[in-house]
């Protein structure tokens, strides 16, 4: 079966559609089935998008990626930091010129 990635608009209208479906009595299975999604999809798309409307949907993927830039950008910063204060430990350690025996 051929994976597919839907929006969050496309998610949030799906659930829309799953939800008139299910007042006209329809169950699960065949909800599922029309959509063309799995179960376990299903009730993911449901926890994570259950009540959203397409722009607060859209504004949540916006903000996971912008969450997700401004951590790499923090892991970045941690390793610089790192790499700094172990070249300043070196430097910063009395060392005999070269040749020198103490």
């Amino acid at each position: 079966m051929k994976r597919t990635r839907h929006s969050a608009e496309q998610i949030v209208s799906k659930l829309r559609e799953a939800d008139a479906m299910l007042a006209a009595g329809r169950s699960i299975a065949q909800i599922v089935q029309a959509l063309g999604v799995s179960e376990p999809t299903y009730a993911r798309w449901r926890s994570q998008y259950g009540g959203m409307k397409a722009d607060e949907a859209r504004r949540l993927k916006e903000l996971e990626l912008e969450n997700a830039r401004l951590k790499r950008l923090v892991a970045d910063q941690a390793i610089d930091i790192s790499i700094l204060k172990e070249a300043t430990d070196h430097c910063g350690k009395a060392s005999s010129p070269v040749g020198w025996s103490r």
